[in-house]
């Protein structure tokens, strides 16, 4: 097939998608950008777990994790006021997701109870929302209930969206080092992440964009509608611009998918510096924004 002809079935695709269920926009929004990952080839993640540039950036750590059933990851945390990135290299995480050019989408509520009412929208159009209570470990050996979250399918291509709400448990457990809450219900991104972000560069992330195939796109829009984010298509493909963050999906054949760009906004204007990390390049500047691709 040309890629003419590829072009214009994508954006058939894509309208026919987005168009499937048309988006209530009187229903209150319940999800957020909370974070994005990627899995990368061993060079860059290797060059961005070494980046002494990096450190300065942002509140950056690197961190192996013990979840649900004693599933460990490794990744390197790149974190804002309300937002953060991961990025894995291959094998730092099992399975599918471990792979090159897979990634993922967390979308978090930010009042108590709102997970429930998102699911009840999902159950409401027909859909079934599958539950599970992600637990970390401390290092004790008593997991610590993290978070619920809501996702629509067990198995994709390279690409997985889920819906995420913080527990009472992790966010009241001194070793979290999460603030106070600000008003009753308070599961804010602000409240989970640390205060670090202020004497970094990176304050936090305007815009994200993956290329995933159709199937992981079509599986993925009926929980950013539920969520109240208002999918719709542009010139350049599908994108969200609720949530505090711009969301761009590319449809691209198996092979070519991953995340392929982040945009900062910075806490203070620098001048322009460019930092190569491997296979990616990170502009920074000039002004008070950043670009990151991949």
């Amino acid at each position: 097939m040309g890629m003419r002809r590829f072009s214009y079935t994508i954006m058939a695709v894509l309208l026919v998608l987005v168009a499937v269920v048309p988006a209530r926009a009187a229903e209150r929004q319940l999800l957020f950008y909370n974070h994005a990952w990627g899995t990368f080839d061993r060079a860059t993640a290797d060059a961005v777990e070494r980046s002494a540039y990096l450190r300065a950036f942002a509140d950056f750590e690197v961190r192996t994790t013990t979840g649900a059933d004693g599933h460990v990851w490794t990744g390197r945390y790149l974190r804002g006021k309300e937002t953060y990135l991961e990025v894995f290299g291959t094998g730092d995480v099992g399975g599918q997701d471990g792979e090159l050019g897979a990634a993922g989408l967390g979308l978090s509520t930010e009042r108590d109870g709102d997970i429930d009412a998102l699911r009840a929208r999902l159950s409401s159009q027909g859909l079934t929302p599958i539950d599970f209570l992600q637990k970390r470990d401390f290092g004790d050996g008593k997991p610590v209930p993290w978070f619920d979250s809501t996702y629509l399918v067990e198995s994709y291509d390279r690409f997985g969206a889920w819906a995420m709400e913080y527990r009472d448990e992790y966010l009241g457990d001194p070793r979290s080092k999460v603030g106070p809450a600000r008003f009753p219900g308070d599961v804010t991104r602000e409240r989970y992440l640390p205060d670090a972000y202020q004497d970094r560069l990176m304050r936090d992330i305007t815009s994200i964009r993956l290329a995933v195939t159709a199937a992981d796109l079509e599986a993925t829009l009926p929980l950013l509608r539920a969520g109240g984010l208002a999918p719709r298509t542009d010139e350049q493909g599908v994108v969200v611009t609720r949530g505090g963050t711009t969301m761009r999906f590319d449809v691209v054949p198996l092979g070519r998918t991953g995340l392929r760009a982040v945009e900062f906004e910075l806490n203070r204007g620098v001048a322009r510096h460019v930092e190569q990390l491997g296979t990616s390049t990170l502009v920074v500047g000039p002004g008070k924004r950043a670009v990151w691709t991949f």
